[in-house]
């Protein structure tokens, strides 16, 4: 089944039709004593000497428009008139293709979403004072976005508009409002196909999407928050969707399903500028990377020039023999060409000093190879997104379900690294919208530097359901490089080589003699000369991993963790048998735990 854009159909109960569609009533004009006027003028002077109606971090944008180069962009601001805006106002910005969010009469103004083509009308118009981003507040998306600090990109004018990002999972319902453009006339869903064979909709409603979790990915990666107030916005809210659903409504695949769905992404990607595949799911580890068919798909996508974000997994509780869920890196996680992300929890706070890892995240190093991984960390815990309805995880969880402005239940919480990686996917669509260029692996190594380092030693969490604490130490196999940073990933300008394999994640390597771990560069197709960790001051290996993480001689610090001590049944299965095989991947990875491929989420769970 292959279906292309859909346009949004007529007559559908809309938020702002009450905006747009009726007499406006009557506004109290409120006078200040003080004589202060609204939105003065800004000081940057136009070509002909006046001062701009447009604000200077407008700038930027406002010159794109004038040289035709922002035909698709949007940017959220408040215009504010001479007067309180009337009618013939919100005509006029109708006209310009802008979308009223708010009306400001106290400030004689307004909210809206506009095209940045229509910033050059704004700035020549006589009505208008000023024009200024509407700057985001704190709660967004279950305060996701302010803890990767997505919104320093937003008010820079990037959200990824006209970056397309491969979906990979259980199907998007792309009738949900958050996913529409910025006339809400069209789904930003703009390609649907199907690999599972099964059936596209249900008696209940759902339709693409009936296991309900390629939505949540989708909204995470893209939702524009319309029936949320924005808050529960998504980090890359104008970016473009390609649906191809390789799982059914279980939310269960095969490798086949989602190899063939990377194929197709491949195919597409001129076609719609796929960008990005996002792989909120995954399956345990038979063989190492270098046979795998699943990795070699995602490593020919790598090739091609797309940007693959991948679940780490979510068997970090998994403790076998006392292995502390080490060495549970889930495929196509384990391959070091891609971008592999675990999760944190926010614990309430937006602060980074707040942010702890999941329990549930998994850990490396992988299984065979002993890839150094996740590569990154991001909010997956708890995470407020979008709710397919009549989808199977709606229907079993129905208590997750969260009220939208309209009163239905539009949106869902969910937690886990299927969470975490599409917080990612819209990261790389924001660096990919300001600079273009950039190559799969100039993305990854930018992220990974600019990553928060989370250098605390260890964290306690209780989950309630299973009457159990769990204790993760903060080393390099547990959290990677760090937290993500959308803010300082934007805002830094080291690029690392454009050659492919340049950030390919490190391997470790256990010497019995001396009972130590050191990270060993490239890989028997990528020379160690070529990748970029610990080739420089800039890149090196501290800088990367956190000087708390890694001795300057490359060494992994822990000394209490199981790749310390061979003589324990936890050494084994993390590093298999004294002679390197990977003797223990039938404890870590048997019948019961990750054959099969299937999304990382999990809805209700209870860690504390």
């Amino acid at each position: 089944m292959v279906t292309t854009r859909r346009k949004r159909a007529e007559g559908r109960k809309e938020r702002h039709s009450a905006a747009w569609g009726k007499r406006l009533s009557s506004v109290l004009v409120l006078v200040l004593a003080t004589g202060m006027a609204f939105g003065q003028r800004f000081s940057n002077p136009t070509a002909n000497g006046r001062f701009s109606r447009i604000a200077p971090e407008l700038s930027g944008l406002l010159s794109k428009a004038k040289q035709g180069s922002a035909k698709t962009q949007t940017v959220r601001v408040i215009v504010q008139y001479k007067q309180v805006p009337t009618s013939a106002h919100y005509a006029t910005m109708q006209g310009r293709g802008a979308r009223l969010h708010t009306k400001l009469h106290m400030i004689k103004g307004a909210a809206f979403t506009i095209p940045v083509s229509a910033l050059p009308a704004l700035e020549a118009d006589p009505n208008v004072e000023s024009v200024t981003i509407d700057h985001p507040m704190n709660v967004m998306d279950d305060i996701t976005d302010n803890v990767i600090g997505a919104s320093s990109a937003w008010n820079s004018g990037f959200t990824g508009a006209g970056v397309g990002i491969a979906v990979i999972d259980s199907g998007i319902n792309d009738s949900h409002p958050d996913l529409f453009d910025a006339t809400h006339s069209s789904s930003r869903v703009v390609y649907h196909q199907d690999f599972t064979g099964t059936a596209t909709s249900n008696s209940s409603g759902a339709k693409y999407d009936l296991y309900g979790h390629g939505t949540h990915v989708a909204g995470i990666i893209a939702g524009n928050g319309y029936l949320s107030g924005g808050q529960y916005q998504g980090v890359a809210p104008a970016a473009t969707l390609v649906d191809l659903r390789a799982l059914d409504a279980n939310g269960g695949g095969t490798d086949s399903t989602v190899i063939a769905a990377i194929q197709q992404a491949i195919a597409l990607k001129n076609v719609y500028n796929i960008r990005i595949i996002n792989l909120s799911l995954g399956r345990g580890i038979p063989v190492s990377y270098t046979l795998d068919p699943l990795c070699q798909a995602v490593e020919a996508a790598w090739n091609n020039g797309i940007v693959v974000v991948v679940a780490a997994g979510n068997y970090g509780r998994l403790s076998v023999y006392g292995s502390n869920g080490f060495g549970t890196i889930t495929a196509p996680g384990n391959d070091p060409f891609v971008i592999t992300v675990g999760a944190t929890k926010n614990n309430g706070s937006a602060a980074l000093s707040a942010q702890t890892k999941a329990s549930y995240s998994s850990k490396g190093p992988t299984t065979y190879d002993h890839v150094v991984k996740p590569d990154i960390m991001a909010p997956g815990h708890g995470i407020v997104s979008l709710a397919a309805p009549g989808a199977t995880l709606e229907s079993e969880f129905s208590s997750d379900l969260i009220t939208g402005t309209d009163g239905n239940a539009d949106y869902f919480r969910l937690s886990g690294t299927s969470m975490a990686t599409p917080a990612v996917a819209g990261a790389v669509a924001l660096m990919l919208q300001e600079q273009n260029t950039l190559t799969p692996d100039q993305v990854k190594a930018r992220l990974m530097k600019t990553a928060h380092k989370m250098d605390v030693f260890s964290t306690s969490a209780y989950v309630p359901h299973l009457f159990c604490s769990f204790i993760d130490f903060y080393d390099l196999f547990s959290v990677g490089s760090g937290l993500l940073d959308v803010q300082d990933a934007m805002t830094n300008t080291d690029l690392a080589p454009s050659n492919v394999g340049a950030a390919l994640s490190p391997s470790a390597s256990y010497n019995p003699a001396t009972r130590t771990v050191s990270i060993v560069y490239g890989n028997s197709s990528v020379a160690s000369t070529s990748v970029v960790w610990g080739s420089s001051v800039v890149w090196g290996s501290s800088v990367v991993w956190g000087s708390s993480v890694v001795w300057g001689s490359s060494v992994v610090w822990g000394s209490s963790l199981p790749w310390n001590d061979n003589t324990t049944s936890a050494f084994s299965v993390v590093w298999g048998s004294s002679t390197g095989t990977a003797s223990a991947t039938s404890v870590v990875w048997g019948s019961s735990v990750g054959n099969a491929n299937s999304a990382f989420s999990d809805a209700g769970d209870d860690e504390q």
